[in-house]
């Protein structure tokens, strides 16, 4: 009996012990510097918004936050890296709405799974995306581009940055939505879906309003819409698509900060306290505007709820589009 008591007693200990240190660990978390993978393309909006905020957290926590960019296969090979990496905090990840509803919807499988393979951290923040035609378009507003596509069905071209691309999905939506066929061209990247835009070799696009706020002031192109559900700060006097008639039209692309699966709720919650504290900073602000893009400073459980509401919009949208894997 005595051996059992001092067997439990020994048993207590150790476990006391180890939660002990467990706290000592997390007090001190980051004790080394932290590897941010990013699987976009360095200086893409996704992969400055992530820079800008990690750089600002590992300000004001005295810390190193690293920030890797692994772009390949539209983000899946250094998602799969990232979700697969040891859940002790050293490692997070860079990820936007195409990597968690869109990828998932296009492919018959993926190496993560958008709701099991990562703990949210925050939605950091949303690229400004509106609806553009060439100045040769005859069309001022999104009624009337409406109703010459269904004037003339398939033959009108729009640009993106690729199959399955954000650009590619929210024109997909409009169609989907308003009833129109326009004709689908892909490019290796959104620059190029936006200078040819410009250049009158496609008539139309969703292109994020960075690349083409320049271009519409020069009367190079015309701004129609804007995608999301609100307003846009960087262009105010554009109506959004609802405000023109498409009703539920709201696509906005994002970017957000996760770890992998199974990293300790301690851990978690600080790192979502530091990015909460670091979208609050006024010079960050201006920091983002000036690359076109907006703070959002979603929490854990808002990101869930909007990750999982665009997936299942994605899903239908893909599905009515027949869009498949290059």
């Amino acid at each position: 009996m005595k051996a059992n008591n001092c067997a439990a007693a020994l048993a207590a200990g150790t476990l006391a012990a180890f939660a002990s240190a467990a706290a000592l660990a997390q007090g001190a978390y980051p004790s080394k510097p932290v590897l941010v993978l990013c699987p976009l393309q360095a200086a893409s909006p996704s992969d400055i918004a992530v820079r800008v905020t990690v750089e600002k957290m590992g300000q004001n926590m005295g810390a190193t936050f690293v920030v890797e960019n692994q772009p390949g296969a539209a983000g899946l090979i250094g998602t799969e890296r990232a979700a697969k990496a040891a859940p002790d905090g050293y490692t997070l990840a860079g990820l936007n709405n195409s990597i968690m509803t869109m990828l998932p919807n296009i492919h018959a499988k993926v190496p993560y799974d958008s709701f099991k393979s990562f703990e949210p951290i925050v939605l950091i923040a949303s690229i400004p995306t509106a609806l553009v035609v060439n100045s040769s378009v005859p069309a001022n507003n999104v009624a009337e581009l409406t109703a010459l596509a269904k004037a003339h069905p398939g033959k009108l071209n729009y640009s993106s940055g690729g199959n399955g691309s954000p650009q590619h999905l929210a024109m997909e939506m409009y169609k989907y939505m308003a009833g129109v066929n326009l004709t689908h061209v892909p490019y290796k990247g959104a620059t190029q879906a936006a200078l040819d835009l410009v250049a009158g070799q496609v008539q139309a696009a969703f292109i994020s309003l960075t690349l083409t706020l320049p271009h519409a002031k020069a009367g190079k192109v015309r701004l129609l819409a804007f995608a999301g559900d609100k307003r846009t700060a960087m262009a105010p006097d554009l109506p959004t698509m609802q405000e023109q008639g498409v009703k539920g039209y709201n696509y906005q692309s994002w970017t957000a900060l996760y770890a992998p699966a199974g990293t300790p709720k301690a851990i978690v919650t600080k790192l979502t306290a530091e990015a909460m504290k670091a979208l609050a900073a006024p010079e960050l602000h201006a920091q983002f505007l000036k690359q076109g893009i907006e703070v959002w400073g979603a929490t854990p459980d808002e990101l869930v709820r909007i990750t999982r509401d665009e997936y299942a919009r994605m899903g239908a949208v893909i599905k009515a589009a027949g869009i498949k894997p290059d």
